[in-house]
């Protein structure tokens, strides 16, 4: 079966359900709404039907009445209009989903295809998108594709409900001397990632991002109290919120303090340790669940991406716990593994070049850390989406476990970057290397099923019983002591007699990186800006036409 997918762009929902179809062996095409050829190309490919799992246009009658198309909806039966999911979080629903719908001329009014219910975590309306509703979504899809087969099918005529208007900045608004702490805290939530509650500090006009209850700091109500690794602490009428990121407008997504900059002078850094190892009502990116043995290292930094200071810090916090467990496991944040280092922060800086550098370098160290941690056994937990630098942190590891539904963009080129992080030696060391370099070069996402196929990693687990697997697995390494010695002693050895062989791929890396950095005309500064202002370019309709092929 040939399907099309059309979106608005290719996002991580869009990546899966392309790596899903693909793994399912269906013959799969993929085209931007925004592109002028759009009638042309869909005409040429010819779909057995549409799929549009993220599309922000209304669709051309041309196309719904010449060819089957089915809208994902991220809302239950019932549920019309756009903002779903702003609207469940601000009406606190305890239960949503997501429905397929197919396509005709009323808004989100077709017969349903599909559906898949969940249960609604306390979380940002990002976290909720790139979790439960990607999940749900691959759930529906393989039902449509089922009820599409079967005969005697009859799809469920949609709840033809009043079309919930958009919410504005003025039912985002905090009213910071009226809204409680959790009033504040579901704001802020349900307009994560966009469109950000907008917000004034200092006479600055920004969007607020990134919010965490705090339970100890008392403050004014919207008087900022305190700061902590680039976040700042807002007190409210009943306690205080940390705020991690800020957006001026027509700018792009900072840590706070670096767009309130010397406006905090006077307030205080409040520290924490370097892990944190029981979880507390307060803003902190790393932390450590410790079972026997075993240390479960989890650092939760915004979107993936790892700035130098971020970076250091997680190294310290692997050299830390090296000497304190035996086996150690990367878990990475809630909404991804890694995506490796920081780009907004490149593209904020005075000194793009130095402090590029400074990152990668950064990055490289904490790859280190892993690679020569000679006594001890490493596993990369891929329970989340990774990208880039932060695939090959994971590939570091001794061993690498996925969870199903996972995406890997495992490539820099849609940078404009050839990549360091020791990938010459990791990604090849697991991957034929014809097949590795097709996955640079061509910017190829993988699915879980086809990154185990391939050899980049070693088990894929369900979603549901994920984490009792993960640790029944790290558990049978340490089971037996004389095997756990056998395999350090094996580890040891490979790493005294390889150490300059895998430093000399390091070196070669970073050679050819140098002027990607440093060189003001180098194509990473003009695709790193246009990824940041999200500005589409004619790379970007070339690479989804060579993904339909590859």
């Amino acid at each position: 079966m040939k399907i099309l997918l059309l979106i608005s762009s290719f996002n991580s929902l869009s990546q899966r359900v392309f790596c899903e179809l693909k793994e399912l062996n269906y013959e799969v095409r993929i085209c931007l709404s925004s592109q002028e050829n759009l009638i042309e190309e869909i005409k040429e490919f010819n779909p057995s039907l549409i799929f549009c799992p993220f599309l922000k246009e209304y669709l051309k009658e041309d196309i719904t009445s010449n060819y089957s198309t089915f809208i994902l909806h991220p809302g239950i039966i019932g549920d019309r209009g756009h903002q779903s999911l702003d609207h469940a979080i601000n009406d606190e629903k305890k239960q949503w989903g997501v429905v397929i719908l197919k396509a005709n001329e009323e808004l989100d009014a077709g017969d349903i295809y599909a559906s898949s219910n969940f249960f609604m975590r306390d979380t940002s309306k990002a976290s909720i998108y790139r979790n439960e509703v990607c999940d749900a979504t691959s759930k529906a899809l393989k039902e449509l594709l089922i009820n599409l087969k079967n005969t005697e099918f009859k799809p469920i005529p949609q709840i033809k409900n009043e079309i919930h208007p958009r919410l504005t900045q003025e039912n985002r608004k905090i009213v910071w001397e009226k809204d409680t702490t959790q009033d504040i805290i579901k704001k802020i939530n349900m307009s994560d990632s966009y469109p950000g509650v907008k917000e004034e500090f200092f006479g600055i006009t920004c969007f607020l991002y990134g919010v965490h209850k705090e339970s100890n700091f008392r403050g004014k109500p919207k008087e900022i109290i305190a700061k902590r690794d680039g976040a700042i602490c807002v007190g409210t009428i009943d306690g205080a919120v940390w705020i991690s990121h800020l957006k001026e407008e027509n700018r792009f997504k900072l840590p706070a303090t670096y767009v309130l900059k010397e406006k905090l002078k006077g307030v205080k850094e409040q520290r924490i340790p370097l892990i944190l190892e029981n979880k507390e009502e307060t803003f902190y990116e790393i932390y450590v669940k410790r079972e026997a043995e075993i240390a479960y290292l989890y650092f939760n930094f915004h979107n993936g991406a790892m700035n130098s200071e971020q970076a250091i810090r997680l190294k310290y916090a692997i050299d830390f716990l090296k000497e304190n467990c035996k086996v150690l496991v990367l878990c990475g944040g809630e909404e991804f593994f890694s995506n490796g280092i920081h780009l907004n922060i490149l593209e904020d800086s005075k000194k793009q070049g130095e402090d590029g550098w400074s990152n990668i370098n950064a990055m490289n160290d904490v790859v280190k850390s892993i690679l020569f941690a000679e006594d001890i056994i490493t596993v990369a937990s891929f329970s989340k989406n990774s990208g880039a630098g932060g695939v090959f942190l994971g590939l570091s590891c001794d061993y690498t476990i996925a969870k199903e539904g996972v995406v890997f963009n495992p490539h820099y080129k849609t940078m404009g970057l050839t990549g360091s992080e020791y990938h010459t030696y990791t990604f090849y060391k697991r991957v034929e290397k014809s097949v590795a370099d097709e996955i640079l070069t061509k910017t190829i996402p993988i699915g879980s099923k086809r990154a185990k196929e391939i050899g980049m990693l070693d088990e894929v687990y369900k979603e549901e019983d994920y984490e009792q697997n993960l640790e029944k697995f790290c558990q049978s390494l340490i089971e037996d002591e004389e095997s756990f010695e056998i395999f350090i002693e094996k580890k040891s050895d490979f790493l005294f007699e390889n150490e300059s062989k895998i430093e000399l791929c390091k070196e070669k890396e970073l050679k050819i990186m140098y002027p990607e950095f440093w060189d003001k005309s180098s194509t990473f500064h003009k695709l790193r800006n246009e990824f940041i202002y999200k500005k589409e370019h004619k790379e970007s309709l070339e690479r989804l036409k060579e993904l339909s092929n590859a």
